[in-house]
């Protein structure tokens, strides 16, 4: 079974990188960029065939994702004498530039939307309500006077359209562990309750918090629904993305809130036992989270590099091609780092 679970988790894996490498591949082809090879998977090259269009389409040993090798990715490569100059992505037009480097995370983010309108037209459109549809006796919800109807309409100061908000910052810290959430009465009548949680433990030693409710569920069918699910499910989880970050950095969530790897590969291992729908669904989350990812501008994403191009287009002239190499060999091993650390914790978890 864990080899099936590594195998899922590489092809979802291998699909969402591939998209957002495709993506790259299709906006430099039609943008007159010289392109080396199209890669599926990485490492030695297993199969290789050299098209019409005189680009390497590469199959590599590893199943996990592919690249795009072009010609003047940053400045102008050695083959001045076998490719013609207009020819070196430094060169096209800034505008070209700029859509080839984000290509990646619009494909990832297309993904999503069509994954997550397909799963609401086949297995309906949940819709993602804030308001509480029971409350469990000797818990804080019910022991504040809090009714099933009632509408949580923020917490700690923060608007919340969704449950998916609303449990990201029920998860985050508080201070004095003391939430403050907002309710709309069944009357229109709004008040703000200070919350505690009950806190206990899980068998790994993981603090778990405990508010004491549930939410009500409603599942809508047809195309209009799918379709206002997908997209409003996109802006949602990016929103939620956007939180976690936030977060990090405010201290309001700790590292130990990523998942490495490892983490993953238990997250497969459980969604593959809930069915397709949930797969599809980790899928899109997944492509989401690659997407939102690769656009933060951090050096070795696609944002640092189109934050350097935004810079030279303020500034005229291109930043120094040597100084930009170095910001994202320094980002990259930063981000090394961080995986490293990452997939640490989720190992020490399994024991």
């Amino acid at each position: 079974m864990w080899i099936l679970n590594i195998l899922l988790l590489v092809v979802i894996l291998g699909i969402i990188i591939l998209i957002h490498e495709f993506g790259h591949f299709l906006f430099a082809k039609k943008s007159g960029v010289h392109i080396y090879e199209f890669a599926i998977g990485m490492g030695p090259v297993v199969l290789q065939k050299k098209g019409k269009d005189g680009i390497n389409y590469s199959l590599r040993a590893f199943p996990i994702g592919g690249y795009v090798q072009m010609a003047g990715e940053v400045y102008e490569d050695d083959d001045l004498d076998k490719i013609p100059k207009e020819k070196f992505m430094c060169n096209r037009p800034w505008h070209q530039r700029i859509l080839i480097i984000i290509a990646g995370v619009i494909f990832n983010f297309i993904l999503a939307i069509i994954l997550l309108f397909s799963i609401a037209l086949i297995w309906g459109a949940p819709q993602n309500s804030t308001v509480v549809a029971d409350t469990l006796d000797d818990y804080p919800i019910k022991e504040a006077g809090i009714v099933p109807g009632d509408e949580i309409i923020s917490i700690n100061g923060k608007r919340v359209n969704s449950w998916d908000k609303a449990q990201l910052l029920l998860v985050m810290k508080s201070k004095d562990d003391v939430y403050k959430i907002e309710i709309k009465h069944t009357d229109g009548s709004k008040k703000i309750y200070d919350i505690a949680p009950k806190i206990s433990e899980d068998e790994n030693g993981n603090e778990i918090r405990t508010f004491g409710l549930s939410i009500e569920s409603k599942v809508e069918k047809g195309f209009v629904p799918s379709l206002k699910y997908a997209f409003t499910k996109f802006a949602i989880l990016v929103e939620s993305m956007a939180i976690v970050i936030s977060g990090l950095f405010t201290g309001g969530l700790s590292l130990s809130a990523l998942s490495g790897p490892v983490g993953m590969y238990q997250v497969v291992g459980e969604t593959a036992k809930a069915g397709v729908e949930n797969i599809l669904y980790l899928v899109a989350y997944l492509s989401i989270n690659v997407g939102f990812l690769n656009i933060l501008p951090f050096p070795a994403f696609d944002g640092g590099r189109a934050v350097f191009m935004l810079i030279e287009k303020i500034k005229g002239s291109p930043v120094d091609s040597k100084l930009e190499n170095t910001i994202h060999t320094i980002g990259f091993i930063l981000l090394i780092i961080l995986m490293l650390v990452v997939t640490c914790q989720d190992i020490l978890r399994l024991f």
